[in-house]
């Protein structure tokens, strides 16, 4: 990790997507057996991850760009896990016919928000021909157990710890049918399910997906068919009406521990989050080539219909706040922000961050912030 600190180009290079796709292409060089591109990987998120930090703590990038930057670097490393997966699959079992995979990423991978410590969120999605009975390897398998098995080997691939760590954490909480359903999803059920029987939360989820990895023409059909979904005319009131219900579920059930609880506490980055994927659903962000996933880019065009410019500028100025304090947090530490033992340097990096003179003043700003947020929350969404 510290190599790379000695890189002449470190802070003036930005890591965007085709900086680290040339650095992992060049570090998997050479690596012919499973393991051992696996164990590279590893090795490579792991120093990327520290690389964008430091980037970061320098001022180098700020925290949107740190967000983008972590969630390249896994959709890359995530896409790499499944190539190597496939092929070491492929050998016993062989292939499908029409075989296609796509992995759709959802929550902070999905809107290119990660943070150094997020876990990511994935939904796999697969298709072949419909006449296809069994793989045609010498342990052939039917579309669905092999495409289920491949599935939990990318699990093990991707979470298992090892010598060099765990690549990331993965949730697939949010596949249809929840951890109840299937861990790998045909695009039929994914469709019929999404149109049928999701939930009014699971369309707002699904504002955030985006195709991260597998085959290219694939993923195009799946960010197609969630644009369709997403696209069908929602109920205004409906929508509204199960965001305020979730949020004061979420409220009884995970209260904030305090202030600096910045995703919980009232007038949080879930409200933020509510309004940006409601706005979505309900044909209230200003049209554009494509849809927003992040919740900043939603907020950003937010309709004149559904709010006020400056209630737009809060919002905004909100998400800005939290996300840039969030960014540092969860890079600096491994558990919660605790303010009366909190190390100086991370002090002054949050005053930095925010152009603050003290914690106090801080504490106060995020008070203030929040309430602002809580009432436009319950003006926008109770009002709809």
């Amino acid at each position: 990790m510290f190599d790379g600190l000695l890189d002449p180009g470190l802070m003036s290079e930005l890591p965007n997507k085709a900086y680290l796709a040339s650095r992992l292409e060049a570090f998997l060089q050479g690596a012919d057996l499973h393991e051992e591109k696996l164990d590279r990987l590893r090795i490579f998120a792991a120093e990327q991850k520290f690389l964008i930090g430091v980037r970061l703590l320098t001022g180098a990038i700020d925290a949107v760009r740190a967000g983008k930057a972590f969630s390249d670097l896994a959709d890359l490393s995530i896409g790499a896990a499944l190539e190597a997966v496939k092929e070491e699959f492929a050998v016993r079992h062989g292939h499908v016919s029409g075989g296609q995979v796509a992995i759709l990423g959802m929550g902070k991978l999905g809107s290119r928000e990660l943070t150094a410590g997020s876990d990511v969120d994935l939904i796999l999605l697969y298709d072949h021909d419909p006449n296809a009975d069994e793989s045609d390897g010498e342990k052939g398998l039917a579309p669905s157990h092999y495409y289920a098995r491949l599935t939990q080997r990318l699990i093990a691939a991707v979470s298992a710890p090892t010598a060099e760590g765990v690549l990331y954490e993965l949730d697939l909480r949010l596949r249809p049918s929840g951890n109840k359903g299937p861990v790998a999803t045909h695009i039929e059920a994914f469709r019929k399910y999404q149109r049928e029987e999701a939930w009014t939360w699971e369309h707002m989820a699904l504002t955030r997906a985006r195709p991260v990895a597998g085959d290219a023409e694939f993923c195009d059909a799946v960010e197609a068919e969630v644009a369709e979904i997403l696209d069908h005319p929602h109920d205004r009131a409906k929508v509204f009406r199960d965001a305020v219900e979730m949020r004061e579920t979420i409220a009884q059930e995970k209260p904030a521990r305090d202030i600096w609880d910045l995703k919980l506490i009232p007038g949080g980055q879930i409200d933020l989050e509510f309004v940006a994927q409601c706005a979505r659903l309900t044909d209230n962000i200003e049209p554009d080539r494509w849809p927003p996933t992040s919740t900043g880019d939603g907020l950003a065009r937010l309709t004149p219909a559904f709010c006020d410019a400056q209630t737009r500028e809060e919002l905004q100025a909100a998400y800005g706040l939290y996300l840039s304090l969030t960014q540092i947090i969860r890079l600096c530490l491994t558990g919660p922000f605790e303010p009366e033992d909190v190390p100086p340097g991370l002090a002054d990096l949050l005053l930095r961050s925010t152009d603050l003179p003290e914690l106090s003043v801080l504490e106060a700003h995020i008070k203030e912030t929040s309430k602002r947020v809580e009432g436009h929350f319950r003006t926008l969404l109770r009002a709809g």
